[in-house]
């Protein structure tokens, strides 16, 4: 008798002490909320932030309000003590020429800076000489062994600038069984062709942009075309290609029809694996005087230190940075980037919050961290990764916020990079506890999963999760949300009307993801497990070397 009542006295324990726990969560969770919310979008994506771009003022403004936030938090300075880490970069302002000419063999070609092409050179040099380089279409400029494809085999590079297009073959053969499929691979990435050119020798490569393969439209590369932002290297970085840029489609039709080539006829032939270069037999002459300015940008990060598993950690991140001021459209030219990355951004501030509110800490540490220079190539994520100030084969997850609309909330849970890890089964778990279900990324040409910070996280072989509220509106439903987000993408992405507008915003939706980032990441620090890559994901192997 003595023994069932003693059994009876454990379990009510047991029980009691779950409930609290539970309790302890949900309070946590419940001190998101939409109004805290809306002061740090406000704020964020003001004007007198100036478009928060890195070197400026409104860097200044963004970086202090953030350690401002973490302070009052009661978060400690993850780098040492410190709420800062030092990214040493290099600004280059290019100064391209205004026009070109190509000498044909059937005659000039006349091309406009902006109206046709954009060049940028990551040499830090402040003048570049380019003479007499030939140029050759290289198709897809693709080197990927797994596909049985080298776009460059037979071409000697040295001295050439190598025209490629966007994207991947998959997009444009819709077939599942060529790279993969509809979804773009980061073969597809403008950064992989400027990589793989660079790896061939090449002088120069362009980038031949259309819409549908970019996933956005000219102007978001000429918008920001006048500078970019570089992590100084020791090499200065030489070993990359002289010249990078963009060319418009139809720029590259009058210039291929001016060799007597057809573009579109060729276009079709680079879908081949078994596609050959092919020169246009017209040389490109250029020099470009540039400004340099070295400086150094900030990353933002703050700890909750563990228990008995402090010395693992879970990093939450997201971008402070966007465009400044730049060209004037509709009469505005401070790009404040509320959706990109305002919005994001204030909702890791919420998840932070939550998780200081917590009785009982969590026994891994959890590490936020706003990053700079996403904007510019993911250049602040990069960084960190490199130079992390926990190890990476400590890091157990990723956890990254980018591009949130104030549209309300959503149905869905949609994971850019679904199928990647296992990190999926805790989105779905979480998902499930606020009535929500997961999907894959409805535009995967678009190649989001290889354009935001978790990518560089994914390359150091971190699992990492890119997860939002996205296509289908618990009121309105699949078509009210495809056409906010379509909208988005053709009016707003990359443009000073990327605003704050508190008479039609609704962060409910944000709010509700935020919770969902503090229940997946208050699960990854409070148990012991490390979740894995999924078989086939190219990050897979990388993570078993480093834990090793």
């Amino acid at each position: 008798m003595k023994l069932k009542f003693a059994s009876v006295i454990i379990l009510l324990a047991i029980l009691a002490s779950c409930n609290q726990k539970a309790s302890d969560l949900q309070q946590a969770e419940n001190t998101i909320n939409a109004t805290d919310m809306e002061k740090h979008v406000i704020a964020l994506a003001s004007d007198e932030f100036l478009g928060r771009q890195p070197f400026t003022e409104g860097e200044v403004k963004t970086v202090n309000y953030l350690r401002s936030v973490f302070e009052n938090l009661g978060l400690e300075g993850a780098n040492n003590g410190s709420y800062f880490q030092e990214v040493p970069m290099v600004e280059i302002t290019f100064g391209s020429p205004e026009k070109l000419e190509l000498k044909s063999p059937n005659g000039i070609v006349e091309l406009e800076l902006i109206k046709d092409y954009v060049f940028s050179t990551s040499h830090v040099k402040e003048q570049i000489n380019i003479e007499n380089s030939e140029l050759v279409f290289a198709g897809y400029g693709i080197v990927a062994p797994e596909f049985n494809r080298n776009d460059y085999e037979g071409l000697d590079c040295k001295g050439k600038t190598v025209l490629v297009l966007v994207n991947d073959p998959g997009l444009m053969t819709q077939d599942p069984m060529i790279f993969n499929g509809n979804a773009m691979t980061y073969y597809g990435r403008w950064t992989y062709k400027y990589e793989e050119a660079a790896r061939q020798g090449a002088t120069g490569v362009l980038v031949i942009h259309d819409t549908k393969g970019a996933g956005y439209p000219w102007e978001v590369i000429t918008n920001t075309a006048d500078n970019k932002l570089f992590v100084q290297s020791e090499d200065g970085n030489l070993s990359n290609c002289e010249l990078n840029g963009w060319i418009t489609d139809e720029a590259t039709s009058r210039l291929f029809e001016q060799c007597g080539l057809n573009f579109k006829e060729l276009s079709e032939k680079a879908l081949s694996s078994e596609f050959i270069p092919v020169s246009l037999n017209t040389m490109i002459s250029l020099t470009m005087n540039n400004k340099l300015r070295y400086a150094s940008s900030k990353n933002v990060l703050a700890m909750l230190k563990g228990t008995d598993l402090a010395d693992e950690c879970i990093v939450y991140t997201a971008h402070w940075d966007h465009f400044g001021v730049g060209p004037i459209m509709n009469g505005d030219s401070i790009y404040n980037g509320a959706a990109d990355n305002g919005i994001p951004l204030a909702s890791m501030l919420e998840t932070a919050k939550a998780f200081t509110n917590l009785k009982q800490k969590p026994r891994r540490s959890v590490i936020f961290l706003a990053i700079t220079a996403e904007e510019t190539g993911l250049l602040g994520s990069k960084y960190y990764a490199e130079h992390p100030v926990m190890p990476v084969q400590k890091t157990v997850a990723n956890l990254n916020y980018e591009l949130f609309l104030p549209i309300g909330r959503m149905k869905d849970v949609t994971i850019t990079g679904f199928g990647q890890s296992e990190l999926d089964g805790y989105v779905e778990e979480a998902a499930k506890e606020q009535d929500r279900y997961i999907m894959a990324d409805p535009f995967p040409e678009n190649g989001m999963y290889y354009r935001s910070d978790h990518f560089s996280f994914a390359k150091m072989g971190v699992p990492s999760l890119f997860v939002k509220g996205w296509s289908d509106h618990r009121e309105k439903g699949k078509e009210f949300a495809t056409l906010k987000v379509n909208d988005y993408w053709a009016t707003t992405y990359h443009k000073p009307s990327d605003e704050y507008d508190t008479a039609t915003a609704d962060l409910a939706g944000n709010v509700e993801d935020a919770k969902l980032f503090f229940k997946i990441g208050i699960k990854l620090a409070m148990e012991n497990y490390y979740p894995k890559w999924s078989e086939g994901s190219e990050f897979k192997a990388i993570r078993e070397k480093s834990m090793k």
